[in-house]
This record gives C-alpha cells, sequence and structure tokens, in this order.
C-alpha cells in the first residue's frame, strides 16, 4: 500500500496554513535562454529555516498529542533538518535534542541552538547517526522526528509541490517535466506526488551526488540503499547515509529517472543563481539547477519544475561558488 496519497498532502497543507512561507517560483528570461527551457524555480532557500524542512518538521509536530510534546523530540541530521526541527519545536513549545555530525557546516549547528535546541555531534566516519538519536527516544522517551522516512514528514514536504502547481498555474505554465533534488527521499516523493496529480504525464527526475546515488541503486534493487561510510562532498544536505524505505515505496511506483551531478557543477549552479535569481543557495540546494544545466537533453524547449531546496551555505563556500565562472 502506498504510505502517501495526495489527500495526505492536502491535510498537511490545512495544517501548515499560515506557519510556514509560501515560496516564490521564480523564472528569468536569462536563464531560460542558458537552460533551453522555460525553469520555474521554487525557491526554499527563502522558506523558514532556510530549507524546505521546516515543511515536514512542523506538520509532524504538530500531530503529536501533548504528553508526547512534553516529553520531547529528536532529530538526526546532517543540518537543515535539524534547523527545521528546533524551529518546530520552539513554534510549538516543547524541547529538542539535534544529533548532527561533526563535519556539519557552523552556520547549521548555530541555527540549530538559536532555537533553543540541544545539539549532540556525532563523528560520521565511526558512528551511526539513528544509533545515536534512538539513545534518547530509549532513555527519554522523546519522539523521533525522522528527517525523511516517516509519511507525515513526507505529506509535509509534498506541500512545495502543491504551491508549485498552483503558482504555474497561476503563471500561465503546464510542467512537462519536474527535477527534485534527493537523499533519504522526503522531498522527492512528497513533490514527485503532488505535481503528478495534476500533471500525470510529467517526466519525473531525481538528483543525487555522483558517487553517492543511494536512491537510484534503491530504484534499482528494489530495497533501501546505503552509501559507503567516508564519502565526502560539498552537497552535504544530500549526503545522508541511506534512502528511506517509505520513500522508496512511493517513488518505485513511478517512472522516474536518476541523474547525478558534482561539487564543480553545483558550484556552478549557485553562481547561476545567484546572477540570474538574485538568490543564496547551498551546494546541496542548488543540484537540482545543475541538474539541468549539465543534462539539457532531457529539458530542451520543457517547462521545467525544480526545487532549490536550501541556502544554508558557509560564506567561504558560496565564495568558491562565485568565484568559480
Amino acid at each position: 500500500m502506498n504510505p502517501l496519497t495526495i489527500d495526505d498532502i492536502r491535510q498537511a497543507a490545512i495544517r501548515l496554513a499560515g506557519k510556514i512561507v509560501t515560496t516564490p517560483l521564480l523564472t528569468s528570461p536569462q536563464l531560460d535562454a542558458l537552460t533551453g527551457t522555460t525553469t520555474l524555480v521554487k525557491a526554499e532557500n527563502l522558506q523558514r529555516t532556510g530549507s524546505f524542512k521546516i515543511r515536514g518538521a512542523l506538520n509532524k509536530i504538530m500531530s503529536l498529542d501533548e504528553q508526547e510534546r512534553r516529553r520531547g523530540i529528536v532529530a538526526f541530521s546532517s543540518g537543515n533538518h535539524g534547523q527545521a526541527v528546533a524551529a518546530a519545536a520552539r513554534q510549538v513549545g516543547c524541547p529538542a535534542v539535534i544529533v548532527l555530525p561533526s563535519t556539519a557546516p557552523r552556520i547549521k549547528v548555530d541555527n540549530c541552538h538559536w532555537w533553543g535546541a540541544d545539539v549532540v555531534t556525532y563523528d560520521p566516519q565511526t558512528e551511526d547517526r539513528e544509533t545515536v538519536g534512538m539513545t534518547f527516544v530509549h532513555d527519554r522517551g522523546m519522539t523521533l522526528v525522522h528527517p525523511f522516512d516517516d509519511p507525515v514528514v513526507m505529506a509535509g514536504q509534498g506541500t512545495a509541490g502543491l504551491e508549485i502547481v498552483d503558482q504555474a498555474r497561476a503563471q500561465g505554465h503546464r510542467i512537462d517535466a519536474v527535477v527534485v533534488n534527493c537523499s533519504g527521499g522526503g522531498l522527492a516523493s512528497g513533490v514527485i506526488t503532488a505535481i503528478s496529480d495534476r500533471y500525470p504525464r510529467a517526466r519525473l527526475f531525481l538528483t543525487e551526488p555522483e558517487g553517492g546515488e543511494k536512491m537510484a541503486r534503491s530504484l534499482a534493487s528494489g530495497k533501501p540503499e546505503r552509501n559507503p561510510p567516508g564519502t565526502t562532498t560539498l552537497l552535504d544536505a544530500l549526503s545522508g547515509p541511506n534512502a528511506g524505505a517509505a520513500p522508496l515505496s512511493v517513488l518505485k511506483t513511478r517512472p522516474v529517472t536518476c541523474l547525478s551531478i558534482r561539487d564543480a557543477d553545483a558550484l556552478h549552479a549557485m553562481e547561476v543563481a545567484f546572477r540570474l535569481l538574485k538568490i543564496v543557495v547551498e551546494p546541496g540546494g542548488a543540484a537540482s539547477l545543475a541538474a539541468v544545466l549539465k543534462h539539457p537533453e532531457h529539458f530542451r524547449d520543457k517547462t521545467v519544475a525544480i526545487v532549490c531546496s536550501g541556502g544554508n551555505v558557509d560564506p567561504a563556500v558560496f565564495g568558491r561558488a562565485l568565484a568559480a565562472r
């Protein structure tokens, strides 16, 4: 049975109404000329906490009962989910512990602290983040807010897809293809479900870091796959260790094409987004735009919706992107 339906996403949109930002769907004639497409860019970097993750985190936390909220919540994350959970916990008034890798960008650690959460770090080379997080569930009775492998979280992320559909229609566009950044698959499964409901013939693409294509391997094998430890990339938002079982069960029912990009491709896309759209995007957040720029043969003369999923980038990395032109 499919763990996620369009009705789940619509219910999430009702729950989140007025509590998150309706981010813009940006266009640029210069970008269209560069890509050979009509490119619709969902600017989730302008979302509260700087990424789409607040959608799923807040939808999950608002679904908890009062006793669960009092005991508190725990989340493990590469950074963006942690910030979102910290902000959502503050919004509803419950304690939060965020488990982050010791390699997480400083901006993401600092933002978790700013929202009032406790931060616990782990060594991604020797420790498993889920094991660290689950100690708080077992020892303190906290509720785990999973970054992607939870249908309630996936439904929240899918609200970005509902907004894309409505905004594209208002702008007079019909979507031919959608490209979504993919790590565990929560955003991809949610957005693809929402857009496919309105545009069932739209082509569907996922973008992953080259060498870390865990969802592509999962779709091929039919079971959640993991990346080997020690993989390093600037696309930290997409570098989680494993694909989610629930997102995979959604994505494998659809004709999804998986694309890969390198760090240099993401840096190029960050520079393009800043120059042509005037937005700041982190490497993982720029992955879908990078895929359109790198693989134009899939998109030429199409109307393509992409999600710039986050903007929490360290200044030094952003400086590299601007210098890379």
